[in-house]
């Protein structure tokens, strides 16, 4: 069986992202099924992308502009993520234990992708491309690794999960009663 890839940019989708993934697709349906969240705005390229592959090829790859409430059964069900390194999108990638090659949005207000994914892949929790680094070669690259690897992904994985936090809304409302002088949570 095929592992299986989400791409996503996020519920608007992500230029770059899916420009990247358009320049490697026939060769990433090669190993593994797709499923791309373009965008809504943007859905209309990738399908594009998509009328121009190989027959073969074309039965592996999925493009919605957005997903809505099957995102939990579309993440349980993907072997590595695409994204942006958004907090939220971070957020979800280490509470599941998600493997990521993540693409930061540069420049943000505050650099925050960039940082966001820095402290994933310095703890070996994700790839990070960013600047000259995100080119369709580096994505290939850095996909091909996980995707022949699953002793990889598994520690990836791992890693990951080791910094997620699935508790932090229950930690956070501990917090705010404990400074408010309640006990009870």
């Amino acid at each position: 069986m095929l592992p299986t890839v989400y791409v996503t940019g996020g519920s608007l989708g992500a230029r770059q992202v899916n420009e990247l993934v358009a320049e490697i697709l026939p060769e990433l349906l090669r190993h593994a099924n797709v499923f791309h969240q373009a965008g809504g705005l943007l859905a209309d390229e990738a399908h594009a992308a998509a009328l121009r592959l190989p027959a073969d090829l074309r039965a592996r790859y999925l493009v919605r502009g957005f997903v809505g409430e099957e995102l939990a059964d579309l993440l349980a069900l993907a072997d590595v993520v695409v994204s942006r390194s958004g907090g939220g999108t971070v957020s979800e990638l280490t509470a599941l234990g998600k493997p990521s090659v993540l693409i930061p949005l540069v420049p943000t207000g505050g650099d925050e992708q960039r940082r966001n994914a820095e402290h994933l892949a310095a703890r070996g929790a994700a790839r990070m491309l960013a600047g000259e680094d995100a080119t369709p070669a580096r994505l290939a690259e850095e996909l091909a690794a996980l995707l022949t690897d699953p002793l990889r992904r598994a520690d990836m994985a791992e890693q990951a999960r080791g910094m997620g936090r699935p508790d932090a809304a229950a930690a956070l409302t501990g917090e705010v009663l404990a400074l408010c002088g309640r006990q009870d949570s």
